[in-house]
């Protein structure tokens, strides 16, 4: 009788080893399976961060590419920088749209010429919807041609109305400016004002007015 209690208790222990195995390498599975989770988390949020400073890099060079030619127009004509700079963002998406990289036009304005403008596809709001449409834009030789031509613009308004932008020169504010643009008719998106304030406030744009 001694002995067969010694087989069964030896089958147990056996069976118990069996069993703290399969344990210990459930385990194993699950801490690789758990690292390599967390792992691809990290990676994942390291490359997120390192975009996310790329693109601030790119944007804060965009700024400072144009803000020079800016601020000389504000000093001669009083057409706030930021207002300009915000407005060069918007249009151009960073200066990476394709009329922006292309043909160096930062603003949208459009022309008639054929010799020195294109005709490209964009967006127009129109009846409460956003429609693709094609215009004829103007080229420029360089970004800072755009900004003055821009400035140009403000000052001379359009064809048919010569002092469709002189509320914009004469604004005490840049936040004024903005809504006069608005007002004006200069984008048919009808948030184009708040749009510019806030690109105003979020890159602290008014610094260049200063």
């Amino acid at each position: 009788m001694a002995k067969r209690k010694r087989r069964k208790s030896r089958k147990n222990n056996s069976g118990l080893k069996v069993l703290i195995w399969i344990l210990v390498i459930i385990a194993l599975f699950l801490g690789v399976y758990a690292a390599h989770h967390y792992y691809r988390i990290w990676n994942q949020q390291r490359i997120e961060k390192q975009l996310q400073r790329q693109d601030q890099q790119a944007k804060q060079a965009f700024i400072k590419q144009v803000a020079p030619e800016a601020q000389a127009m504000q000093n001669s004509y009083h057409v706030y920088a930021s207002v300009t700079i915000a407005q060069a963002i918007l249009e151009s998406q960073w200066g990476t749209s394709q009329l922006a990289s292309q043909y160096h036009n930062l603003f949208g304005i459009k022309g008639t010429d054929p010799n020195t403008s294109r005709v490209l596809t964009t967006k127009e709001y129109i009846n409460g919807h956003w429609i693709v449409t094609k215009g004829r834009f103007k080229v420029y030789d360089s970004w800072s041609d755009s900004i003055k031509d821009h400035t140009k613009l403000m000052l001379n308004g359009t064809d048919t109305n010569k002092e469709n932008y002189q509320a914009v020169v004469q604004a005490t504010s840049y936040q004024q400016a903005a809504r006069e643009l608005q007002k004006a008719g200069y984008a048919t998106d009808p948030n184009y004002a708040q749009k510019l304030i806030s690109v105003i406030q979020t890159y602290k744009l008014y610094n260049y007015d200063k």
